[in-house]
Formats: C-alpha cells, structure tokens, sequence
C-alpha cells in the first residue's frame, strides 16, 4: 500500500500533458500491485491464488518499466527514482518467495 501512497504523490510533479499517458499508467500498476494479492486472498486453493500473485508480479515489473520512462523524461530525480525503484524491487521478490512457499 505504501507504493501506492507514494505513487500519488511522485506524479503530481509529472506534466499535465501525461494525465492520461504515463500517470494513469502508473496509478493503475500501483493499485493493482495490492488489489489482486487482496483478491487472490479470497480464492479457495492456491493454484488460484498463484495465478492473482503472478498478475501482482507483473504489475510490479510493469511499474519498474513506467519507472524507468519517468525518470528518462526527466519527471522525477534521480534520487526519487532510486529510491522508488528499491522500493519496487522488494516488492517483486517478496511477491516471488511467496508464490513459492504455495502448494501448487
């Protein structure tokens, strides 16, 4: 959730122009970084929990991908990026042990 938080206010610096590009991109792999982990929660083995895990993984690594474009174009600091960019990282393997402590 922290990602998310962090997220909403790294792109109230990005251009206006990118409301609809990069910014809402971004949101949406933000949100849906915790939203499917919450949702697979409620799914009854983990087979189908895996498979909400690994939609969670992705948008992770699409974020990273966003990420890296943001900073390209010279919206966030290099600073902010890295840290960020950490951040996402972490992320990505606490999400991948996970799917491996399933029994599927």
């Amino acid at each position: 959730m922290d990602i998310v938080s962090d997220t909403y206010k790294m792109v109230n610096s990005f251009p206006s122009f990118e409301r609809f590009n990069l910014v809402s991109q971004i949101t949406r792999c933000a949100v849906s970084i915790p939203s499917n982990i919450a949702e697979g929660t409620s799914k009854s083995s983990d087979k189908h929990f895996n498979n909400y895990l690994e939609i969670s993984l992705g948008s992770a690594f699409e974020y990273e991908t966003q990420l890296i474009i943001a900073y390209n174009e010279g919206y966030i600091s290099e600073e902010k990026f890295k840290e960020v960019l950490q951040k996402i990282q972490i992320i990505q393997k606490k999400i991948n042990t996970f799917r491996g402590t399933l029994n599927i």
